[in-house]
């Protein structure tokens, strides 16, 4: 079953859209007018904003908030980025992404941008009962770029990871220069450990430096003597005030693929991502008085730094004429057996 969703399906009071199995999804709009979908199934719970940037926000599995904290409580009508900066998941580029410069918005021009289309699918297959949460975004700029940007989130109904497909279509009969961040934002787990399949040298990790507080430039020092440092969330012996950012490069699987987890007693938040494609792994972490945010990774096709940097080290993609691509990431949130079964296997991987 597929429901094409129309703006005016959406109303400031909650109203049941679509009941399946375990999935209950109600329709609103918050006072903003962004319009939003709250879907609960039997593990987890999430509000959708479907037109507004096919967002996720508050992103709940059996009660607890697994998402970021910020100052922004809720959506906000605004393309302004960090203005509309609370939820769990955003996509970013695809002209670049990262610091804003001549080319391209902070973040890149689709984060907040208003879908043409959106949609619900329903479906059963091995895995069980799922829904799908998908769009079309078209850009269209005249002797420049013509593009569509499809996502889709599907989620089982016994299920709190997402996957997360992209497909971005060339439409124009020259080549597409493109680049794409998957901004996830899970919150910090205090005393949990960060596992990946990479390595802890200067091979595999860059750090960013950046201005700020005595306390900070210690912390830069001692992470350039030892960047597993990082790897045990302790907010005591850490500064990420304001952030900080690392890029880690991954050592793929035979699959290609790259494994994340923020590991606790009780299961692990959790990402994987096809590191063929997405060959950069953003590493950002944030934790003032105001905000606390785990990007543990940000699944990107390079560097955070904007469009003329990825032009000049050759970061950016490139679609041939009339060409498509997609890929798929995974994020959400694991039970303690299977983060020890992923655990193993990246200690496989990196041995």
């Amino acid at each position: 079953m597929k429901l094409n969703l129309q703006k005016n399906f959406f109303t400031y009071e909650k109203k049941t859209l679509i009941k399946y199995g375990e999935f209950k999804i109600k329709a609103f709009k918050y006072d903003s007018g962004v319009e939003a979908l709250k879907v609960k199934n039997e593990k987890c719970s999430f509000i959708f904003t479907p037109f507004k940037g096919q967002q996720i926000w508050h992103f709940k599995v059996d009660g607890e908030e697994i998402s970021m904290q910020t100052e922004v409580g809720e959506p906000q009508n605004t393309m302004t980025y960090l203005e509309n900066y609370g939820g769990f998941l955003y996509h970013c580029g695809i002209i670049s992404f990262g610091a804003p410069d001549a080319a391209h918005p902070h973040h890149g021009e689709i984060p907040n941008a208003i879908y043409d289309k959106a949609y619900i699918k329903c479906g059963e297959d091995e895995g069980g009962k799922y829904i799908i949460l998908g769009g079309e975004l078209e850009h269209n700029t005249a002797f420049v770029r013509h593009y569509k940007f499809k996502p889709e989130v599907k989620i089982y109904e016994a299920s709190s990871v997402f996957e997360i497909k992209v497909t971005i279509e060339n439409l124009r009969s020259y080549p597409l220069e493109w680049s794409y961040l998957c901004h996830i934002n899970f919150k910090p787990f205090e005393g949990a450990e960060l596992v990946a399949n990479t390595k802890y040298d200067s091979d595999h990790i860059k750090l960013y430096r950046s201005e700020g507080s005595a306390e900070l430039q210690n912390y830069f020092d001692r992470l350039e003597k030892d960047f597993s440092i990082m790897n045990r969330v302790n907010r005591a012996e850490q500064v990420y005030d304001p952030e900080i950012c690392f890029g880690v490069k991954y050592i793929p699987d035979g699959e290609g693929r790259g494994y994340t987890m923020q590991v606790t007693d009780e299961g692990a938040c959790y990402v994987s991502h096809p590191a063929d494609i997405l060959t950069n792994g953003v590493r950002w972490i944030s934790r003032t008085n105001n905000e606390d945010a785990m990007g543990m990774v940000l699944p990107a096709t390079g560097e955070h730094l904007g469009y003329e940097n990825a032009k000049a080290k050759g970061q950016l993609q490139v679609l041939p004429a009339n060409g498509e691509i997609s890929f798929t990431i995974e994020a959400g949130y694991i039970d303690a057996e299977e983060a020890k079964a992923v655990k193993e296997k990246i200690a496989e991987i990196v041995r």
